[in-house]
């Protein structure tokens, strides 16, 4: 009997093999369903998804997936649509039906009903010839080599294949449309994501009295009192014309006492950090994010057009903002 690892490493194998085999079948079929989709979108209809099993599951996913990023979408279930739910569909809108089998009969008994309405159908099966194939304006192929259930039964490689088809297949739509940043933003107004997309930096940032600025001839001694009365862990340091040459941490005091036992009575310009990373002011918040996500840092200074510093970005209030 193998081991819990080995089952998992075999799982792990299994899956990633199917979605190797499922890029290997994508073709021109799958340029002309993006086409269909965007052309669907352009004039004002939708993107139905329909699917039985753990293929509605996933195709409840791939539906939210598309609506999230700008792809109007919902899911018809297959049964609750012959009793009345088919009002969802008119004429112009294009259906995914999921099915890897292309023979799900409740799939199969909905199909005469849909083509009722002037809709396009388009199929993600593993059996191009198969009933729902035939009667679809275009197929996507999602064949895996097998089930990563040990007894090749239970969906598992096959609906992973289905979902990264899908994913794939929003992010196509997504840039084919010219989905931006901040269109992402105006669909997720709650949450880390679209705080972060939404705010600016300068939403975010400490100024005035919290923002401790220095001149570079200004002593180590007398900017760690700045640096006090701001209750902030770093200074940024300017030139004669206000602009940002350098910034001076608690950090740096602390590896420069180990070496330099006069380093309070050194003017700035001695110990500070050239060129510290900076943002500015009407960049968005998402940006500062990736910032501290990239680099080991923990104040950003935010600059003007004027490359003065008038504000400060404090890693720990980050997660009080809800960034994070």
């Amino acid at each position: 009997m193998a081991s819990h690892l080995q089952r998992a490493r075999d799982v792990f194998r299994t899956e990633i093999a199917a979605l190797r085999a499922v890029e290997r079948h994508l073709d021109e079929s799958f340029t002309k369903a993006v086409d269909l989709a965007v052309d669907t979108l352009v004039h004002h209809h939708k993107i139905i998804v329909v699917g039985i099993g753990k293929s509605g599951i996933i195709g409840r996913k791939i539906a939210a997936t598309l609506s999230s990023t700008g792809s109007t979408a919902v899911v018809l279930d297959s049964v609750d649509a012959l009793h009345g739910d088919l009002g969802i569909v008119s004429d112009g809108d294009l259906v995914l039906a999921l099915s890897y089998s292309g023979e799900s009969e409740e799939l199969l008994n909905l199909l005469p009903a849909l083509r009722r309405f002037s809709i396009r159908i388009i199929a993600f099966t593993a059996a191009p010839r198969s009933t729902l194939a035939r009667h679809s304006d275009l197929t996507l192929n999602i064949a895996v080599p097998r089930e990563a259930c040990p007894f090749n039964l239970a969906p598992t490689s096959s609906t992973t294949a289905t979902l990264v088809l899908g994913d794939a297949f929003a992010m196509a739509v997504l840039d084919a449309r010219g989905f931006k940043q901040r269109d992402f933003a105006q669909r997720h107004p709650s949450g880390a994501i679209g705080r972060a997309l939404l705010l600016r930096v300068s939403d975010i940032m400490r100024h005035g009295n919290r923002n401790p600025v220095a001149a570079e001839t200004l002593s180590v001694k007398e900017a760690l009192l700045a640096m006090t009365r701001a209750k902030s862990g770093s200074v940024s340091v300017v030139n004669k014309t206000g602009r940002l040459v350098g910034v001076f941490t608690d950090g740096d005091l602390r590896r420069r006492m180990a070496v330099d036992d006069d380093v309070l009575l050194r003017n700035l310009r001695q110990v500070m950090t050239r060129r510290p990373i900076s943002i500015r002011d009407d960049a968005l918040a998402v940006e500062a994010v990736r910032i501290f996500n990239e680099r080991n840092i923990d104040d950003l200074i935010v600059v003007n057009a004027r490359r003065e510093p008038i504000g400060l970005v404090d890693s720990q209030d980050l997660p009080r903002l809800k960034l994070m």
